[in-house]
C-alpha cells in the first residue's frame, strides 16, 4: 500500500437545470429589451400593434343625415290664450265711530269787551322851523307839541318821551309839558339835529303818567328834508 491515498475529487460540470436558468434569464433579457424598444419606437416595423396600424382597414363611421323639411313647409305654432281670471275687490267694513253727546245746555257766549282806549289821543302836523327858530333858518329839525285836556286846557307837568332811530343813532329822550312856551303854556321840544333828513315811521312819541304807565298810543312820526316840513308838531288832547 502506498503512503499517499489518492482520492478521486468530483469534476465541475453543468447540470440541465443550470443551463435552463441561463436560458430563462436570456429570454426575460431580451423581452425586456424589446419591451423598452417598442415603448421608445411604437411604430417602429417589429411593433406589430403599432397605433398607425391600429385602425387600417377599418369601416368609416356611419353618420345620420337628418331629414329636410321641404322648403314650402313653415310651422306654425298654435295661439296660446290665457283665459283671464277674475280677481275679487276687497271690501272694507266701516268702524263705527263715537257720537258724543253733551248733557249741557250750552250757555250763551258773551259778547267781546272793548278794548279800552287810551285817555289820550294825538294829531301831527308838519310845519316850517322858522316859525318858532327864526334865527336857524333851515338848519335845524326837532319834534315839538302840547298837551291839553278835553276842554282844550293846557296840562303842565306830563311826561314826553321820544324813541327809535335818527341819522343812523338810537333816541331815548324825556321832557315834560310846560318847557317850551314858544308852543303854547303846556308846549314841550324835542331837538334833533342841525341838517333835516327823512325818515320813515323810525320815531315814535308817546306822554306817560307819573308812574311811567303810557297814557297814550306809541304814535309814528316821520321826517323830511324839506325845509317847509322839518318840524313836526304832535298835539295830545284828552278824550271826554
Amino acid at each position: 500500500m502506498s503512503n499517499y491515498d489518492f482520492e478521486d475529487k468530483p469534476k465541475s460540470r453543468l447540470d440541465i437545470w443550470d443551463m435552463l436558468s441561463i436560458l430563462t434569464l436570456l429570454m426575460t433579457l431580451c423581452i425586456g429589451l424589446y419591451f423598452v424598444a417598442v415603448y421608445m419606437s411604437p411604430n417602429a416595423a417589429y411593433n406589430p400593434f403599432s397605433p398607425e396600424r391600429a385602425f387600417v382597414g377599418q369601416l368609416p363611421t356611419a353618420t345620420i343625415t337628418p331629414i329636410q323639411l321641404l322648403p314650402t313647409w313653415t310651422p306654425t305654432q298654435a295661439a296660446i290664450t290665457d283665459t283671464p281670471t277674475l280677481t275679487l275687490v276687497p271690501t272694507f267694513t266701516l268702524e263705527p265711530t263715537v257720537t258724543v253727546v253733551s248733557l249741557i245746555t250750552p250757555s250763551d257766549t258773551p259778547p267781546p269787551t272793548a278794548t279800552p282806549k287810551a285817555p289820550f289821543n294825538a294829531t301831527t302836523t308838519y310845519i316850517d322851523s322858522t316859525i318858532i327858530h327864526p334865527e336857524a333858518a333851515c338848519n335845524w329839525q326837532g319834534v315839538a307839541g302840547t298837551i291839553v285836556d278835553s276842554n282844550n286846557a293846557d296840562m303842565i307837568g306830563i311826561t314826553v318821551r321820544l324813541t327809535g332811530f335818527y341819522n343812523g343813532k338810537t333816541q331815548n329822550s324825556l321832557t315834560v309839558s310846560g318847557v317850551a312856551p314858544a308852543y303854547g303854556k303846556s308846549g314841550f321840544e324835542f331837538f334833533l339835529g342841525t341838517v333835516p333828513i327823512s325818515s320813515d315811521g323810525l320815531l315814535s312819541i308817546q306822554i306817560l303818567d307819573q308812574a311811567g304807565l303810557p297814557l297814550s298810543g306809541n304814535i309814528e312820526i316821520d321826517t323830511f328834508s324839506d325845509c317847509s316840513k322839518n318840524l313836526v308838531l304832535v298835539k295830545f288832547k284828552k278824550n271826554p
